[in-house]
């Protein structure tokens, strides 16, 4: 059926409908076109239905946005085909409700699944069953399509090759589509870059409800959709991404550091050497508080946490070259596929079979709040021991260091809008985490978490304190007395530092109804929104 008589069915239906609900409504504009019959049963979730709770908390990080005062959507489609996800926005259209975008629910906020806004109804695009992975080692790409987690693209991968790769993110669980719209970082980017940067191709659906690639989208969009946030720009339905090679062998370490083992001059070295260190090394630092042996008390303790590209024997040289005050012994270091090696990153047991990363299961599922930050000078010894008290003072918190530097130094600011690039020597990722729904719980650990954040402004980057889009924080740009385009022009340079302006402009041209559209996605020009009213009115 021609887009013309699917639209003109809609309308009518639209006209002959109007008495019925949102979910009815829906329902039936998706099945006008009887290619897009499919059953109610198994595409559509209502908040009746017995199944929603399950279906909408299924994979939802942050059980913060799950409590009963947020509100919930109005309906959970789950689509099975490519057109149905351009039914789906052509209907959203037709009906003015809004649509978010969920592959794989990890978003910090939950911008995904939930809305901050009483008044403004929504319904879950859930991409959970569009997921297969088509992997070409003649070409050394992969498809992925969008509802595709991270660890099933690494494991079909492994299936074909032991010595091909993908350079993207550490948790398995990560839907792909909204992974890459943030730019995609884990262990291996100082050696290949973020997975953003080894996009080659994709397939999206835009607000007009087409389906195109990289040459039909044209290359301002397909450059702001790798980086430029989830859900701003258009439905993701799959990734082309570019492998990259891997030893058949490399290996992994985690060392423990407490207080009492001197964590702050070892932590103070690493500053000066994660960056600069052999580029096949990934060495992050996982901070948090630990039991003494006297009971009742705390310390900190740091992981040095591992994967290096390569022989034990090779990391042993690098390191006593590099960075001997961690102590590395051959005893510490694991050798293993590259495969196994995601695996052990990801946090599970040791020997859990890599086919654990088809389940889609997140480690990590609880109450918490986020914060992140760039670090582009190394923090003074008496800063760290700042943190330490800070540290100390929360129940469950954890900081984790990535490092930077490697490829990530090489590649510009503006080639994607991912900006975070020369000069940064880690990010930081800040975690309060906590296990029950009340709101005095909540609010007790989220003054905690701002309280450290403003502790931590004087070591951060400036002009803009720089932040990381997948690690969503409402808290940015939060003044009730500006406009919407004020709030954004502020979280927006700390995501996107320049690059926020380009984005604005692609975000103009391609949706200028801000059709695609949550608390901080690209907005599109004020005077643009601002014309368009003025016309509906005459």
């Amino acid at each position: 059926m021609s887009p013309l008589i699917l639209t003109l069915n809609i309308a009518f239906y639209l006209y002959v409908a109007s008495s019925q609900t949102i979910q009815e409504k829906f329902y039936q504009c998706i099945t006008l076109n009887s290619e897009l019959s499919i059953p109610f049963s198994t595409a559509f979730t209502a908040p009746d239905n017995a199944s929603f709770t399950t279906i909408l908390e299924s994979s939802a990080q942050n059980l913060r946005c799950l409590i009963p005062s947020v509100p919930k959507p109005q309906l959970i489609f789950t689509p099975y085909t490519e057109n149905h996800v351009q039914a789906a926005v052509t209907c959203s259209r037709q009906l003015s409700i809004q649509l978010r975008l969920r592959s794989g629910g990890h978003d910090y906020e939950g911008l995904s699944y939930i809305s901050t806004q009483d008044n403004d109804p929504f319904i879950i695009l859930d991409l959970s069953k569009l997921r297969s992975v088509t992997v070409d080692l003649q070409s050394n790409t992969a498809w992925a399509q969008a509802g595709a987690t991270i660890g099933e693209l690494y494991f079909r991968i492994s299936q074909k090759s032991k010595t091909h790769a993908f350079p993207a993110g550490l948790c398995p669980s990560l839907g792909i589509g909204g992974h890459i719209t943030g730019g995609a970082y884990g262990p291996m980017m100082r050696k290949y870059g973020l997975g953003a940067d080894n996009v080659i191709d994709a397939r999206i659906v835009d607000a007009d409800g087409r389906i195109l690639d990289r040459q039909s989208m044209g290359e301002d969009l397909f450059w702001a959709i790798r980086g430029g946030g989830g859900a701003s720009f258009a439905v993701i339905l799959a990734w082309k991404v570019k492998l990259v090679p891997v030893p058949a062998t490399v290996t992994v370490f985690t060392v423990p550091k407490t207080l009492e083992q001197g964590a702050t001059k070892i932590l103070d070295k690493w500053q000066h050497v994660a960056d600069k260190i052999d580029e096949d090394l990934f060495i992050r630092v996982i901070i948090q508080p630990a039991e003494t042996a006297r009971k009742g008390e705390r310390t900190v303790q740091t992981l040095y946490n591992a994967v290096f590209l390569g022989r034990a024997d090779r990391l042993l040289q690098v390191m006593q070259e590099s960075f001997p005050e961690l102590g590395l012994t051959k005893k510490d270091c694991t050798e293993m596929s590259w495969i196994q090696s995601v695996v052990y990153i990801a946090g599970f047991p040791g020997n859990t079979p890599p086919e654990v990363l088809l389940q889609g299961k997140s480690l990590f599922k609880n109450y918490f709040k986020a914060k992140s930050d760039f670090v582009r000078e190394p923090i003074p010894e008496d800063g760290i021991e700042g943190l330490w008290k800070k540290i100390l003072e929360e129940e469950s918190p954890l900081m984790i260091f990535n490092p930077y530097g490697g490829m990530m130094g090489k590649i510009g600011e503006s080639d994607i809008p991912f900006p975070h690039r020369k000069g940064v020597i880690f990010k930081i990722q800040y975690l309060s985490i906590w296990n029950d729904d009340k709101p005095e719980t909540a609010s007790k650990h989220t003054e905690w978490i701002r309280r450290l954040y403003n502790y931590m402004a004087s070591y951060a980057s400036m002009f803009p304190r720089e932040a990381y889009v997948n690690y969503r924080d409402l808290d940015l740009g939060l003044n009730t007395n500006a406009s919407t385009f004020i709030q954004a022009t502020s979280w927006g340079a700390r995501y996107f530092k320049d690059n926020f302006n380009r984005l604005v402009q692609v975000k103009t041209k391609v949706d200028p109804a801000n059709f695609f559209r949550h608390e901080q996605s690209i907005p599109t020009l004020p005077l643009i929104n601002e014309s368009r009213e003025k016309s509906s009115m005459h």
